[in-house]
């Protein structure tokens, strides 16, 4: 045995190992278990090839687990997602969530040494069954990361209607936006959209008397000169403090209003943002 293969445990006694063989040597490390019945030969090998040792062959990873791999894991799961063809036979695996399903899974391609559904495929999924705020953020960043294109996500979507949540997922489809640049700033966005207010200008760029570009917002309305900001930082140093002093100064200076939001107010009081805003927009 060379490499980083993978071996079942029959694949191991039919090579001549004796069971007390295959027993030490796990516990030694130089062969380990890495799911139920299946080992691994080398430090390199790793669970999720082994863990496709046990699910039926048209089984594909996705949901949470397939963005991770894409490269937009918004809302990483400590749980494996796979999905597996409606009414396959499934061993129950700790930390392993199989979807069955309705529709078929399509564009299958090996990432990570695994099948893994489409990016398209793993965001639409995601956006139709979890939280809008988190749905939207996941999307923002599937964008961003150029896993797929908005036309991709789009005709994604119309293949999934009829499907539990795809209304929900072709609405934050046509809002996704490759622009934002952190969770918090895409869920900012989505409150303000939600309660009515334009759409604000994610990463608006404010010039400076020649029109250079001079100071970037997090989300603004450039024609009400309205800037808005996610506060996340629990620790300023004193540059960084005489910094924002001075840009805030400056662009009070040239007629900007801005507001700062926490997360307090995000998760706790999204009302209050809309209001506020609101009330610079429409005095």
């Amino acid at each position: 045995m060379a490499g980083d293969e993978l071996f079942s445990y029959r694949e191991l006694l039919g090579a001549g190992l004796s069971r007390e063989a295959v027993r030490s040597r796990a516990l030694a490390g130089r062969l380990p278990r890495l799911t139920r019945g299946v080992y691994g030969n080398g430090p390199g090998a790793e669970f999720l090839p082994a863990l496709f040792r046990r699910l039926p062959p048209e089984a594909a990873v996705g949901f949470q687990t397939g963005a991770q791999l894409h490269g937009f894991g918004a809302l990483p799961s400590a749980d494996v997602h796979v999905i597996v063809p409606a009414g396959a036979v499934v061993p129950q695996i700790r930390g392993v969530v199989a979807h069955e399903a309705i529709l078929a899974v399509r564009d299958v391609a090996l990432v990570a040494g695994v099948p893994c559904a489409s990016a398209a495929r793993c965001a639409v999924d995601v956006a139709r069954t979890v939280r809008r705020m988190d749905a939207l953020a996941l999307l923002d960043l599937c964008l961003r990361v150029g896993a797929c294109l908005p036309d991709d996500l789009r005709a994604e979507a119309s293949r999934h209607a009829r499907l539990r949540g795809v209304r929900q997922a072709r609405e934050l489809v046509d809002l996704a936006d490759p622009r934002a640049e952190c969770r918090q700033e895409s869920q900012l966005r989505l409150v303000l959209i939600d309660a009515g207010l334009p759409t604000p200008e994610p990463q608006l760029w404010v010039p400076d008397t020649w029109g250079v570009p001079l100071y970037r917002l997090d989300l603004g309305y450039r024609g009400r000169r309205v800037g808005i900001e996610y506060d996340g930082a629990s620790h300023l140093d004193r540059d960084q403090l005489r910094h924002d002093r001075f840009r805030m100064n400056w662009l009070a200076a040239h007629g900007w209003q801005m507001r700062y939001f926490t997360d307090r107010d995000l998760y706790r009081r999204p009302e209050h943002i809309a209001s506020t805003i609101a009330a610079l927009l429409h005095p």
